[in-house]
C-alpha cells in the first residue's frame, strides 16, 4: 500500500511538472537590476500573461503575486512572464520601460514561444495593478496589452482615496503633488473607449489599505462608460494582498471566475486580414448603447467571421481637415490605427467637416485626404502621374476602401447635408479614382431612409449601424 502511494505521488510530481516546459531567466537591464522569469507551457494554447507584482513600489511581492502563478496558468496552456522591475524611486520611467521592453521581448519572441502575439495580456496586484493599468491605458498600441487583470489595483494617484505611498513612490516627492501629474496617472482618467483593452477587476469588499470605489471600481465604472469590456469581482471578504494564497477564503471561486474569463477571451487569429475602421462619431459609435460591442464595426466583424479582424478606430467630433476644430490626426486612434499595419483600410470621415467654422477651410480638404492615404499607404501613386515609375522599398500596402458620409437629416450641431452632398462626395470620388481606390457609397442607401437613424439626424441606429456593417461587408467580399 505505502510503494503504491509513494507511485502516486510520484506520478502526481512528475505530471506537475510536465506542465512547464521551460523555465528560463532574461535580464531586461544591462546592470541586471530587473529580469523577465519566463514559464512556458508544455501544451501552449496560445495566450500569454506578464505578471506585475505589487509591493506599494518599495518591495516587490514576487511570490504569492509572481512567481507562483505558474503552476495554475501553465496547466490551463498559459505562458507565464513574471516581471522584475526597477522600483521607481520618484522615476516612473523605470518600472513603465522594464514593462514595456518584457512586452516587446515578448511578442518578438513569439513564434519561438509559442504565443499568439495578439493574445499577450498583463496581470498586476496592487501597486503592480497601478502599473499595469498605466501599460493599458498610456502605452503605444506595440506595447500595450491584448487583455489586462486586476487585483486589488491601486488606480487614483491622489492620495486621499488611494494608497499613500503608492502614489509618493511612483511619482516622487514632488511629482505627488502636481495636480497635472496625479491626473494623468489616475488611470480611471486614460480609459480610451475601443483602444483600452478588456479588463477582469479581482477585489474584496474589506480591503482598507486600497480602497475599492475610488480605485477598482472607479476602473470599473470608467471602462463602462466608455462602452469598453470589463468584468468586476468583489468578494465579501479577504483584505489586501491575498494574490494566489490559499488562505483567501475565496480562492477557489476566484480561479474559477478568472479561469471562467480567460476561457473565454477570443483571440484573433495570427494570421487574420486586419481591418482598420478609421472614423468620426458614426464610426465611434455615438447612441449605440455598448457601442464597442454593437457598432458597425463590431456587426461588422461578425459578418466577416474568423479569418478576419476589424478594429474599431472612431473618434466622435472628428474632421478630416487638419485645421478643423477637432482633426482626427491628432488622436491616439490615428497612432493606433497605422501601427495595427491593418490589411484593409475603411476610412468614413467628412461629416463634421461640413461644419461652417470647419468648411471655411474646404480648399483644403482634397489635399489632407490625399495626405491622409499617403501616410497609410506610402507606396501609392496617383494614377494620374506619368513616366517610369522608380522602384519602391517593398513596404505593406493596404487596400483603403473610402465611404461617403451617410445624409444629415437635420443640421444638429450646425451638419450641413448640402455640402456633403455637393462637395465632400465629389471630392472623395475624385481623389479615390486618382488613386484608383474604391468608393462604398453610404449616401444613397440612406437618402430618404430616416428610419436608420437616431432623433439627432445624424446618427445611425441599431438597424442603420447594422445597415452600413451590411454593404461594407459585402463591399469587402466583392459582391
Amino acid at each position: 500500500m505505502r510503494k503504491l502511494m509513494v507511485a502516486c505521488l510520484l506520478l502526481l510530481v512528475m505530471a506537475t511538472q510536465a506542465q512547464t516546459a521551460r523555465n528560463f531567466k532574461l535580464p531586461l537591464t544591462e546592470s541586471g537590476e530587473s529580469e523577465m522569469v519566463v514559464f512556458l507551457p508544455e501544451n501552449p494554447t496560445g495566450k500569454a500573461i506578464v505578471g506585475i507584482p505589487g509591493g506599494g513600489y518599495s518591495v516587490l511581492s514576487n511570490t504569492h503575486e509572481g512567481t507562483q502563478w505558474y503552476e495554475w496558468l501553465n496547466k490551463r496552456g498559459i505562458a507565464y512572464i513574471v516581471v522584475n522591475y526597477r522600483l521607481p524611486n520618484g522615476d516612473r520611467t523605470r518600472p513603465i520601460g522594464d514593462v514595456e521592453k518584457a512586452f516587446k521581448t515578448v511578442r518578438d519572441s513569439a513564434t519561438v514561444w509559442k504565443i499568439n502575439p495578439r493574445d499577450v495580456g498583463i496581470m498586476g496586484f496592487s501597486a503592480g495593478g497601478h502599473l499595469a493599468s498605466v501599460i493599458s491605458t498610456l502605452s503605444d498600441y506595440e506595447v500595450r496589452p491584448d487583455f489586462t487583470i486586476l487585483f486589488y489595483p491601486v488606480i487614483s494617484m491622489d492620495e486621499n482615496v488611494s494608497h499613500k505611498y503608492s502614489c509618493i513612490n511612483f511619482l516622487g516627492e514632488e511629482g505627488h503633488k502636481n495636480p497635472e501629474l496625479v491626473n494623468k496617472y489616475s488611470t480611471q482618467n486614460a480609459v480610451k473607449r475601443h483602444l483600452t483593452p478588456p479588463a477582469i477587476i479581482i477585489t474584496a469588499n474589506d480591503d482598507r489599505l486600497v480602497p475599492p470605489v475610488t480605485n477598482a471600481i472607479a476602473y470599473y465604472t470608467a471602462m463602462r462608460n466608455a462602452g469598453n469590456e470589463c468584468s468586476l469581482h468583489v468578494y465579501p471578504t479577504g483584505d489586501h494582498g491575498f494574490g494566489i494564497g490559499p488562505w483567501f477564503k475565496y480562492h477557489d471561486q476566484m480561479l474559477s471566475d478568472l479561469g471562467n474569463w480567460l476561457d473565454n477571451r477570443n483571440a484573433p487569429k495570427p494570421d487574420a486580414i486586419r481591418v482598420a475602421c478609421i472614423g468620426n462619431s458614426i464610426t465611434d459609435g455615438h447612441g449605440i448603447e455598448m457601442a464597442p460591442q454593437h457598432g458597425y464595426p463590431a456587426q461588422l466583424q461578425h459578418m466577416m467571421g474568423k479569418d478576419y479582424w476589424v478594429k474599431n478606430f472612431g473618434v466622435s467630433g472628428r474632421t478630416l481637415l487638419s485645421k478643423g476644430d477637432l482633426p482626427y490626426i491628432n488622436e491616439t486612434a490615428w497612432l493606433d490605427a497605422q501601427a495595427f499595419n491593418p490589411d484593409i483600410v475603411i476610412i468614413k470621415l467628412g461629416t463634421n467637416d461640413s461644419k461652417p467654422q470647419n468648411w471655411q477651410y474646404g480648399s483644403e480638404f482634397k489635399q489632407d485626404l490625399q495626405q491622409l492615404i499617403t501616410r497609410l499607404c506610402p507606396g501609392i501613386g496617383s494614377t494620374k502621374k506619368k513616366g517610369k515609375k522608380q522602384a519602391q522599398p517593398e513596404v505593406k500596402q493596404p487596400k483603403i476602401y473610402l465611404c461617403t458620409p451617410i445624409p444629415a437629416f437635420k443640421p444638429s450641431w450646425n451638419i450641413n447635408d448640402a455640402i456633403i452632398a455637393n462637395d465632400i462626395i465629389p471630392i472623395e470620388k475624385e481623389v479615390a479614382k486618382e488613386y484608383g481606390l474604391p468608393v462604398i457609397d453610404l449616401y444613397t442607401p440612406f437618402s430618404g431612409n430616416s428610419d436608420l437613424v437616431q432623433p439627432d439626424g445624424i446618427h445611425p441606429n441599431d438597424k442603420g449601424v447594422r445597415k452600413m456593417a451590411e454593404i461594407i461587408s459585402a463591399a469587402l467580399k466583392g459582391n
